[in-house]
């Protein structure tokens, strides 16, 4: 046997005693990085079985009340969903300091607001809100709390714990709190893995943080699993193998779910505005009468309150072969309503279950076209394509509908379906603040919707507020340059330092900011991506932008509130030119 001849300046061919050796200080930083990720996923797993007791105490109380308002005559289970919504703006108003109702949608605002952790004095308010807002039998799911409570006590912990964590990791315990209350409030702890790694992008998934939120949800799930059981939540009829004619079936769910989650999404969105506009009284007493039609509508229906809670008992009633098409779209469209009515109203709550009974009845429609021998076939697959196309999280509702229901062999329609059902939704979404995919530090400050950077507790001044005031109050006192004038809610325009100087200190006390104030400047919308403003502002030369929701003051942003607004416009001339 002849020997390979090596060079001896090979690195393979170098003995051992001749290879340098590593660095004293590389060695202990490896040393201790591993120690510092072992520390993260422990603390990732704390924060799992944290979040697994909590979520279970919420469901607890939440649906003892519940189970009381059902117990209720019909007259008074008509009227107890304004009562809730009533409650739980007191508890937003004089315990969360105003905080808005929104659950879901403040976590993937923190997930994508890199400078800033998810705000903890509103959690208990918001907690509040949301089990006077499920109990009184408003029709949103509970996902939505938990999702949030898990990702508020995976901020606290994370900050508590600091010293342990990167820069990059920033967010690692937030998602992985929200994994964990999803995997425990649908006893599904891979859907709740990869929702919370999915719903913050339309088009990609924050895989870096895989293993602590794997970790934290399934903490969660054997938490909260032994304390409610096992047992699926929603037992579904059916078995594969599938032919073409249910394949064929799934990809016409998945259309129909498609184009009626576009209008879901757009009735939510428009819901999500009315509920911060106008008198909230008004709102509230608006929302409640149509709530009430609603549980009024299920009585005349099914003589049950079909309109009242997450859904679960309605899709059962659905779900029966003898019920006639007309009688399930009736029942979808009493739910919408009451739905929409229920985020108008400022009640608290998640659109993830909404999104699946209703996906559940379309395909229950639908199926009735088919002679398929799987009876619980199409259901199953409207589950995942409505949930799939309202969130753009496909991938969650497959797994979803697999771990919710106990039927893992419905994954392969389900997918054709959802796959489907996200390629005619386009870029709706229930949420505002998705953004489509990861992408550069940059690029990605770029895209963001202008909505996660807003200011909502900007400084503002009315019009009729004296120079003099404007001055030592508004200027002074905050060391702003430019404060927004508003009126009402309505934007009016803006006064600085410069519109000062036109006017005599002599004649501060006499003339108002209303009279001196620009309002030739430009007004930004929620709908803008920060490209955008910044543009404008570099156009208009202003350092401050009124960000408005139609008439509607929201907020500002600020050249301040953009790290490097130079470098980013000499980043965006080369495509102008």
């Amino acid at each position: 046997m002849t020997r390979k001849r090596t060079d001896p300046g090979d690195e393979g061919s170098t003995p051992a005693s001749r290879r340098p050796a590593w660095p004293a200080m590389d060695r202990e930083r490896l040393v201790a990085f591993s120690k510092r990720s072992q520390q993260v996923l422990l603390l990732a797993g704390a924060t799992g079985a944290v979040t697994g007791l909590a979520v279970a105490g919420f469901d607890k109380l939440t649906m003892r009340l519940l189970r009381g308002v059902l117990a209720l005559p019909v007259a008074a289970q008509a009227v107890m969903p304004a009562a809730g919504l009533l409650l739980a703006a007191t508890f937003l108003r004089y315990g969360g300091a105003g905080a808005s109702p929104a659950t879901s949608d403040v976590y993937i605002r923190a997930f994508h607001d890199r400078g800033r952790r998810m705000e903890q004095r509103p959690v208990l308010a918001r907690l509040a809100a949301a089990m006077a807002t499920l109990g009184s039998g408003a029709p949103l799911g509970y996902e939505g709390p938990s999702l949030y409570l898990g990702a508020a006590i995976g901020t606290r912990i994370q900050r508590r714990f600091g010293r342990y964590f990167s820069p990059e990791d920033a967010k690692v315990l937030l998602v992985a709190g929200a994994a964990a209350g999803v995997a425990a409030i649908f006893k599904a702890p891979v859907t709740g893995l990869v929702f919370a790694l999915e719903v913050p992008y339309q088009r990609d998934i924050a895989h870096r943080m895989l293993l602590p939120a794997a970790i934290s949800a399934a903490a969660s799930y054997v938490v909260f699993a032994a304390l409610a059981g096992t047992d699926p939540i929603l037992p579904i009829a059916g078995q594969p193998p599938f032919n073409l004619v249910d394949l064929g079936g799934a990809a016409a769910v998945g259309l129909a779910a498609g184009l009626l989650a576009r209008a879901f999404a757009a009735v939510m969105q428009t819901a999500k505005k009315a509920s911060t506009t106008g008198r909230p009284a008004v709102r509230i007493a608006g929302a409640g009468a149509v709530l009430a039609a609603t549980v009024l509508g299920g009585h005349l229906i099914a003589h049950a309150p079909l309109s009242l809670g997450p859904g679960y008992n309605a899709l059962r009633w659905a779900l029966a072969p003898e019920r006639s098409v007309f009688a399930i779209v009736a029942l979808g469209t009493l739910r919408v309503a009451g739905t929409a009515a229920a985020v108008a109203g400022g009640g608290s709550g998640g659109l993830f279950i909404p999104l699946v009974i209703q996906g559940a009845l379309i395909g229950r429609v639908v199926g009735g076209l088919f002679d398929s021998g799987n009876a619980g076939l199409f259901p199953v697959v409207g589950m995942a394509a409505f949930l799939g196309a309202g969130y753009h999280v496909p991938l969650a509702a497959v797994v979803f509908v697999a771990e919710f229901t106990g039927r893992p062999g419905f994954v392969v329609p389900g997918l054709i379906a959802a796959v489907v059902a996200q390629l005619v939704i386009g870029r709706a979404s229930i949420s505002p603040y998705q953004v489509g995919g990861r992408v550069g530090h940059l690029e990605g400050r770029l895209q963001l919707p202008l909505a996660t950077l807003v200011d909502t507790d900007a400084r503002t001044v009315p019009p009729d507020a004296t120079v003099e005031e404007f001055f030592w109050q508004h200027l002074v006192g905050t060391r702003q340059q430019s404060v927004a004038v508003v009126e009402s809610s309505n934007f009016l325009g803006i006064a600085g330092t410069g519109e000062l100087a036109g006017v005599d200190r002599d004649a501060w006390g006499a003339t108002t900011v209303g009279s001196i104030m620009r309002r030739d400047i430009p007004v930004a919308s929620t709908s803008w991506l920060l490209a955008d403003a910044i543009r404008i502002m570099e156009d208009a030369d202003v350092q401050l932008l009124a960000v408005c929701d139609g008439p509607t003051f929201v907020g500002t942003i600020s050249a301040g509130d953009i790290v490097n607004v130079g470098d980013i416009l000499d980043r965006l001339e080369p495509e102008e030119q």
